[in-house]
Formats: C-alpha cells, structure tokens, sequence
C-alpha cells in the first residue's frame, strides 16, 4: 500500500534516528494490519518514521525506529536479545548515495512495497523521494520485516531488518 502522508515535510536526517524496544504505540500517519499465520503484525508510518506492533499467543513487543526526542539510544548497527519467549535480531546500515542513484533507488524501494500485500509506504509531501516503507513476511516460524527511511537532501538511505521468532531449545 502507497500512500501520502499529511502531514508537514522537515527533513531530518539518518544520524537523528533512534531505536526502541517496548514503547506504547505512538501517533500513526498510515497502518497496515496483517494476519501472518497465527501472529498479528501491526506496520505503523509515524510522523518520524516507524513503528511495529507484533502479537501472539506468546505476548507481544513493540519496535520503534523513530526520531525521538530525549532517548539515549541511538538507531544501533545490531542488536540480537530475548524479548519473552523470542529470540530478536534487528540490523541498520545507512546507504550513501549520489543523487541519480538516490532517485532510482527510491523509484525501485517505492515499486517494491507499493502493490505488495504485506508491505506499507508513506510519502512525505515536498519531496518525490522522502519517503518511509516497511515490508513483512512470516517464514519458517519467523516473522520478518524491512524497513527504508530516505532521506533525499543528504542523499541517504537507512535500511533495517528485523527478525524474531522462538527461542531455539539447546539439546546437551
């Protein structure tokens, strides 16, 4: 799903970034409610990117990558820890990119998530290629899901991963 964001245009930048696990649901701009085989995934564009509300019969956990103002965790390059009865893997890298690359990047992202049953993207208005998309998928008894933050004055891209599913029983 593509849609258009109201909301006013600040560009930001990927250093602003950071990363949370546990926040109450925030203010949403756009959300996508999916059913990935027995877990309800919530993707969430926030006016300072995103946020996923994931639940089971196991609990739940929230994931917020979002500018916000006062937290000391900044948007780290991973993170692997027990979240209940999951096992949760989360990854960031930012992508610099020239202008030209920066446009067919977005144009591509942009096609990706669009028409994709599990995928949301917001686009800022002032900016063909500010834009935030997410894009989930359950394999394997995991739930996945990525994300891309641009940031087109900077010409960068930050791109997540996330994965979390059961905790792997150790056989001795």
């Amino acid at each position: 799903m593509l849609t258009t964001l109201k909301t006013t245009y600040t560009d930001t930048c990927a250093a602003d970034l950071a990363w949370a696990l546990g926040r109450e649901p925030l203010p949403a701009l756009a959300v996508l409610d999916l059913e990935l085989t027995g877990v309800k995934l919530q993707l969430r564009l926030l006016g300072a990117s995103h946020q996923v509300l994931l639940e089971d019969e196991q609990g739940d956990c929230s994931e917020t990558v979002a500018c916000m103002p006062g937290s000391s965790t900044p948007l780290p390059l991973g993170v692997s820890k027990r979240v209940g009865d999951w096992e949760y893997e989360f990854a960031a890298r930012v992508e610099n990119l020239s202008r030209g690359s920066f446009a067919g990047r977005a144009q591509e992202l942009l096609a990706l998530v669009a028409d994709h049953p599990h995928g949301l993207a917001g686009m800022f208005p002032g900016s063909p290629y500010a834009f935030t998309a997410m894009l989930a998928q359950k394999h394997e008894g995991q739930v996945r899901w990525r994300t891309w933050h641009a940031y087109p004055e900077e010409g960068q891209l930050v791109v997540t991963r996330t994965r979390i599913g059961a905790r792997m029983s150790t056989v001795l």
